[in-house]
């Protein structure tokens, strides 16, 4: 838990199982959660706005912040770097708000390095031919690309035994009433339960 009681939560999962629509679903719900918006190198998407879904910089730029140790993480993934910046991090400690953090594996296990006490969760799909379909039905890739996704998505699932907890994602509203129901359990470990006798 960070110092002034926030929790850390960081989701993960393969591309495609529906993370960031699960996660978005939750946010409408809560109002003490805060999303951290990422650092791309990658262009945006249709209907992507930079300072909000992510922070696009150029790969330059990008590599002068590691150069500075700027980030808490960082990871190239396909053809492009992500990284979360300390400023982000800070930003939303700030906030009073619950983090969550929408990251790989690798940036996983790099917040745990610097949170410790962070709670990690991975998604997961129902089956690897329902996160085919899911990939196919966003159109945002060319075969290549998908054929490399679902292998990468293959590898990823083998360290799903890392995280505090798995989610097998269904269906939207069912995946984000289980993660609400991990971050209520966390907050009342003893503690993170203030009592004044």
């Amino acid at each position: 838990m960070a110092g002034n009681g926030n929790l850390i939560i960081v989701v993960s999962a393969p591309s495609g199982v529906g993370k960031t629509t699960v996660i978005k679903y939750l946010l409408s719900q809560r109002q003490d959660l805060i999303l951290t918006v990422s650092a791309t190198t990658r262009k945006p998407r249709l209907g992507e706005r930079d300072g909000i879904d992510y922070y696009f910089i150029s790969e330059e730029e990008f590599k002068t912040k590691i150069e500075n140790n700027e980030f808490v993480e960082y990871a190239r993934v396909h053809d492009a770097l992500y990284g979360t910046l300390k400023s982000e991090m800070e930003r939303c400690l700030n906030s009073n708000k619950h983090i969550i953090l929408e990251l790989d594996i690798q940036g996983m296990r790099s917040i745990k390095s610097f949170y410790p006490e962070a709670i990690s969760v991975f998604i997961l799909p129902p089956s690897m031919s329902e996160m085919e379909r899911r990939l196919r039905n966003r159109g945002t890739e060319s075969e290549e690309k998908l054929k490399m996704r679902i292998m990468r998505a293959t590898e990823e699932m083998k360290s799903r035994t890392e995280f505090d907890y798995n989610i097998i994602n269904y269906e939207v509203e069912q995946s984000a009433y289980d993660l609400n129901t991990i971050i209520n359990a966390e907050l009342l470990r003893p503690n993170r339960i203030k009592i004044e006798f």
